[in-house]
């Protein structure tokens, strides 16, 4: 208890016993002692003064903190749906063959742990996995082999790097194997941008000027829901409070999406700015980033662009040359929590709690932050803000469609020749985008992520906006030869792992719909159970909490529209009813024990 103790009581003396910190006291935890055992719960509740309880919950919900022993070298390996497609169960029996353990296992020794994980944000450079917080891209049976002969030779994590990626991420605060694989550059959010510049333009400017224009530039928000972001801006200014919040949502969960990973490597200032931006606007002098935890790598980084520009005068006292204005930046580290993207989960998260989804109202705009009126936008946005104030909201409205202006920007991954990061204008049709990227022979296109939809060819002449497909970035190829119910069926249980429990049409929902979809899978399936799947899909999305829920039936709902052959061709026609139970696999195993041979006579579909 002691050794505990004393870890406990130097993180959380480090954070001044802030509950908001809670997370970082519970990582530290975690990185010094392996897991975070009820010991340290009790400890970690009796140091930030909250009940043990509280410090359970929040353990207990973030994917990256674990109450029992993670290894030394706890490796986390991405098996989302494209990191299937590019072969990460064959790397994962690499990673078995050489460490003598299991997935969700530990070495004898405990120097290794192995775990999957939902999503990395390296859909570009799949099979990739996370190992004490460094990136590992584009793994091999022998990157594998050499990897885990470093780890058992007890060499720091960061020194099997042995490869750099390109741009920033060569930066010696990053140092990582990760590829930015930009693409396609377009005039607003990867053009070169001059660090000081937009935020001094801003504060030339009254809050009142600066909102006004960006609502003349018709900027929505990126995320995906496409909320105008002078509208938000403009509801958080004029709401009653003592103090505003301007908060960055870098949570980019949704599997498949890597574009914030990329603004945040290259465009760093860009982003910083633009916040500062919004905290002018909206009468804010502290800004909060949440940071996704997979992207821990990139938190030293973005702590010294930080540092420079406070040197510089960009933020901190008087930024930027205006008298008053005294705004800094903090980052706030997540732990793995699909559910943070939503905005009110994503503050309770950043307070130190449960990643859960408020009730609204309120809106974050009336009680955000620390109950304070808050404006939360992502990434993306914030980036386009700092480019409108210096070119202006004409200019910027000039590009896209009469609903969506300006440009987006895109992750584009899986059966395509050139995967990575697309800057196009708003009306770019999916078939341009197929050719742009060399995903000419693909059956389907995901958009937007699981959440998003699955299309057809006959759709490839849509267009990428939000008046007709809409997407916070992710765009998923998927080839000729691909098995399109597999895809679904890795969506679906990456839902049914994500939901938070709260409500029950999320939580036993997301469970019916697997198990029914895994019984069409299994040929056990009729026409009803298509019918039912339809059902459940409606009764979801209508009754769910929050977007999670709201959203989580898309990869079965939009397939059975566009794809519906593909479960015709597995139900078996012409009944009403057909188990899901297998008599002779139920048994195979235990008469194989006994040295039997079952008799199943009178048993047959049973």
């Amino acid at each position: 208890m002691g050794n505990i103790s004393e870890v406990v009581k130097k993180s959380a003396s480090n954070y001044q016993k802030d509950p908001t910190k809670m997370l970082d006291v519970i990582r530290d935890v975690q990185a010094e002692l392996g897991q975070v055992s009820q010991e340290a719960i009790a400890e970690i509740a009796k140091e930030m003064n909250v009940s043990s309880i509280d410090v359970e919950g929040v353990v207990t919900f973030y994917h990256f903190f674990s109450k029992s022993p993670v290894g030394k070298y706890a490796v986390y390996l991405n098996n989302s749906a494209v990191a299937v497609m590019m072969g990460c169960y064959d790397i994962a029996k690499a990673f078995e063959k050489e460490v003598g353990c299991k997935f969700g296992e530990v070495s004898s020794d405990g120097k290794i742990g192995l775990h999957y994980t939902a999503d990395i944000g390296m859909n570009d450079q799949e099979p990739a996995a996370i190992i004490n917080d460094v990136i590992f891209t584009s793994l091999t049976a022998d990157k594998v082999k050499a990897i885990v002969s470093d780890m058992k030779a007890g060499k720091n994590i960061q020194d099997t790097v042995k490869e750099l990626g390109d741009g920033n991420n060569q930066d010696a605060l990053i140092k990582a194997m990760v590829k930015n694989n930009i693409q396609k550059k377009g005039a607003v959010l990867l053009a070169p941008f001059e660090s000081g510049t937009a935020l001094k333009k801003a504060v030339s400017m009254t809050p009142e000027a600066v909102i006004e224009e960006i609502k003349i530039s018709n900027l929505r928000g990126r995320g995906g829901a496409g909320f105008p972001t002078g509208m938000k801006w403009d509801y958080t200014r004029q709401s009653a409070g003592d103090k505003k919040y301007i908060v960055c949502n870098g949570d980019e969960g949704e599997p498949g999406t890597f574009k914030d990973r990329v603004l945040f490597t290259e465009r760093a200032e860009m982003l910083f700015e633009g916040m500062a931006i919004g905290g002018y606007a909206i009468g804010a002098d502290e800004g909060l980033l949440y940071l996704r935890g997979e992207y821990m790598y990139l938190r030293k980084y973005l702590e010294n662009v930080l540092e420079k520009m406070r040197k510089a005068g960009i933020i901190g006292k008087n930024a930027s040359g205006k008298s008053g204005f005294n705004f800094d930046i903090k980052i706030q580290m997540g732990a793995g929590a699909y559910v943070c993207g939503e905005e009110s989960a994503l503050i309770e998260s950043a307070e130190g709690k449960r990643g859960e989804p408020r009730n609204r109202p309120p809106f974050p705009a009336q009680k955000g932050f620390m109950g304070k009126p808050t404006s939360v936008n992502n990434v993306e946005s914030f980036c386009s803000a700092s480019r409108i104030m210096l070119e202006g909201g004409a200019w910027f409205a000039k590009m896209g469609t009469a609903q969506s202006k300006g440009t987006k920007l895109l992750s584009v991954s899986g059966d395509c020749k050139k995967p990575g990061i697309y800057e196009v204008e708003f009306g770019t049709t999916i078939q341009t985008l197929l050719e742009e990227c060399d995903g000419r022979t693909a059956k389907a296109v995901q958009i937007g992520g699981p959440s998003g939809a699955c299309i057809d060819k006959s759709k490839y002449g849509n267009r990428i906006c939000f008046d007709d497909l809409a997407t916070g970035g992710s765009v998923i190829i998927i080839g000729p030869d691909r098995d399109i119910l597999e895809v679904v069926h890795n969506f679906m249980e990456f839902f049914e792992e994500e939901s938070c429990g709260w409500c029950t049409p999320c939580r036993v929902g997301n469970q019916l719909l697997l198990h029914k979809l895994e019984k069409v899978m299994h040929g056990h399936g009729t026409e009803s159970d298509l019918q039912e799947m339809e059902k459940w899909c409606v009764t979801v999305k209508n009754m769910s909490r929050c977007g999670l829920g709201q959203t989580s039936p898309n990869p079965i709902q939009s397939t059975l529209k566009n794809f519906r052959g593909l479960y015709e061709a597995k139900i078996q026609k012409g009944k009403d009813f057909v188990t899901e139970f297998d008599m002779a696999a139920a048994v195979k195993e235990s008469c194989a024990a006994a040295g039997r041979k079952p008799n199943l006579e009178g048993h047959e579909g049973h």
